[in-house]
């Protein structure tokens, strides 16, 4: 699709069921019972109650260069805080080629937050360690998820409560060695509001982590929004007040996503999260003090 002159291409690392829809978004059954219709097949497994969704990387050409938007989960990496993709293994190099896409063509990568189905693909393995997998592409980090997730400041952060919240802590010291601390020579730390070119530009939107944060789009008269993990799934739209049971702050993440969508469905802007299966992405219009989803890409454009 095109958002003005900026080209965007999907392109899916992995795709399918990952655990019960009400454990990755913690909210009433009956929100995902009341809208099966259209949550299944590609949100939702109305038999299972599984959350469907997708591990997916947008591409972006504007003014001449390639933006990746987040790199996925990245083959052979030891992840015990999801058995599902640990030591995963895909073609997802060569998905990235059928787009035409070779890795040193990609001048600038995106890492909305750090988690590691956002920055796998950051790096590969050779000769026993992890290099930048985009040997000619500046890494953007936001500034404040680089501080939370550096081990040297693991003190920092809440102690872990379970023996989840235990590998989940293990497993960003494995994300950060892996994925993180092998790109930081050639990456930028920013804070505040980045502007990569006269079409994109990058603001913080925390909650999901301290600096997670989305991308902008606008390209003449036509808007766009990159959420990353502000939304795991649609019925986030309906109901933004429940957070994924991946955010670290979900209070904060709520009105991060209210305050997001508002200004989406105010500007027009056609909203893509990291994780939405089908489309993979959708346009939010106000419904008196709520939001609704008024179309997804793939729909009929309206006639009036």
């Amino acid at each position: 699709m095109h958002i003005g002159d900026v080209e965007i291409v999907k392109v899916v690392e992995w795709q399918g069921e990952i655990a019960p829809a009400r454990t990755i978004v913690p909210s009433p059954a009956a929100l995902w019972e009341d809208n099966a219709e259209w949550l299944a097949p590609d949100h939702w497994n109305a038999g299972t109650g599984g959350y469907r969704g997708a591990v997916q990387t947008w591409v972006l050409r504007s003014e001449g260069r390639i933006v990746l938007v987040d790199t996925g989960v990245g083959n052979d990496r030891q992840r015990p805080q999801i058995p599902l993709f640990d030591h995963l293994s895909t073609p997802f190099l060569d998905r990235l080629a059928d787009a035409g896409v070779r890795p040193e063509d990609v001048d600038v990568v995106v890492n909305t937050h750090i988690h590691y189905d956002h920055v796998g693909w950051n790096t590969v393995p050779r000769n026993g360690d992890w290099v930048p997998a985009f040997p000619n592409a500046t890494y953007l980090i936001p500034r404040a998820d680089q501080t939370y997730f550096d081990p040297r400041n693991a003190h920092r952060r809440p102690a872990p409560r379970t023996e989840h919240d235990q590998l989940r802590r293990e497993g960003s010291l494995l994300v950060y060695a892996d994925s993180i601390a092998p790109v930081l020579g050639k990456a930028v730390l920013w804070e505040g509001i980045h502007r990569i070119d006269r079409n994109l530009t990058l603001e913080p939107a925390p909650g999901h982590t301290p600096g997670s944060s989305v991308l902008r789009v606008v390209s003449g008269n036509d808007r766009a929004v990159f959420v990353g993990d502000l939304l795991h799934s649609p019925v986030q739209i309906l109901e933004p007040e429940h957070s994924s049971c991946f955010c670290e702050d979900p209070v904060r993440a709520a009105a991060t996503r209210r305050s997001v969508l508002a200004r989406a469905a105010d500007g027009h802007e056609l909203v893509v999260p990291a994780h939405f299966a089908g489309p993979g992405a959708v346009e939010v219009r106000r419904d008196g003090s709520r939001f609704a989803i008024h179309r997804w890409p793939a729909d009929p454009v309206e006639t009036l």
